[in-house]
């Protein structure tokens, strides 16, 4: 009796995977999304088209699993577990917005993040159902974030009462987003402090 096991399927399953997330990502970024095809990314990965196509509907639909994927890696590595990541809560609400819109300026200028999530923000205007998994599964959870710190910060008198946390994180998202879209200026540190002194102002309490 032979003591050969077989080939374990899952494993190759995930090996093909991972290099089909790789050269999705890798594509994007060397070529823009609009010149990567699934037959490029086959290429890249070694495997056949036909693999990508069982497992997604389209490039688009790869391009956002690789890089949810790239997330939560990255999340890993800094040692977030699931969902346990976002603002911290130091007493200081505008120190602890300033660390998150710092943080979210370092990773809309990395390369690797920038490209990616262009592409996927702009086919998402093009395919409501893309644009809506992109919002459920990738920006919805951040600005969660956001809404619990600041109802926090509410329940503490660090804000005003009637403060709609959801319209407030919008204050400082909203700017930081719409100059790393449109490139109207550079993406800054600075100005990502700017926009906390700035929002913090109109959301102090009345005396």
């Amino acid at each position: 009796m032979s003591d050969t096991k077989a080939p374990d399927a899952s494993r190759r399953s995930e090996r093909s995977r991972r290099a089909i997330f790789d050269a999705a990502l890798a594509l994007v970024s060397e070529s823009g999304f609009a010149k990567t095809t699934v037959e490029g990314i086959a290429a890249r990965a070694g495997v056949g088209k036909q693999t990508i196509y069982r497992w997604w509907p389209s490039k688009a639909a790869v391009l956002l699993d690789a890089f949810l994927d790239l997330q939560d890696r990255a999340a890993e590595a800094h040692g977030d577990d699931a969902g346990s990541g976002g603002i911290p809560d130091t007493g200081d609400l505008a120190a602890d917005l300033r660390y998150v819109l710092r943080a979210t300026v370092d990773e809309l200028n990395d390369p690797a993040v920038d490209a990616p999530t262009r592409a996927l923000a702009a086919e998402g205007v093009v395919d409501p159902e893309l644009g809506a998994r992109f919002t459920e599964a990738l920006l919805e959870p951040q600005l969660q974030h956001y809404v619990r710190r600041l109802e926090a910060a509410r329940a503490a008198g660090d804000i005003d009462p009637d403060v709609d946390p959801r319209t407030a994180l919008e204050l400082l998202v909203g700017p930081l987003h719409h100059r790393w879209l449109h490139r109207t200026l550079p993406l800054t540190h600075a100005y990502a402090d700017s926009l906390v002194d700035l929002a913090l102002r109109g959301l102090a309490p009345r005396p």
